[in-house]
């Protein structure tokens, strides 16, 4: 479970910017998101090739405009 520590006088905005951000570091809300749908493996496999790829021409692209 994840918890915050709210200092006091502290607004529920900030609080809540908090929160967000710790969520976001432990990936909390991606996950939830990922799990929502049942997700075949078949899309799975899909899905994580279809990274790979982005993966490798952002590489490539980075290689380029080093060299």
């Amino acid at each position: 479970m994840t918890e915050i520590r709210i200092n006091k006088g502290e607004s529920v905005e900030r609080a809540l910017r908090k929160l967000k951000k710790k969520l976001d570091r432990e990936g909390t809300l991606r996950e939830a998101r990922n799990r929502r749908h049942y997700e075949k493996p078949s899309e799975k496999k899909y899905r994580q090739k279809k990274q790979a790829k982005f993966n490798a021409m952002l590489e490539a692209r980075h290689n380029k405009e080093w060299s």
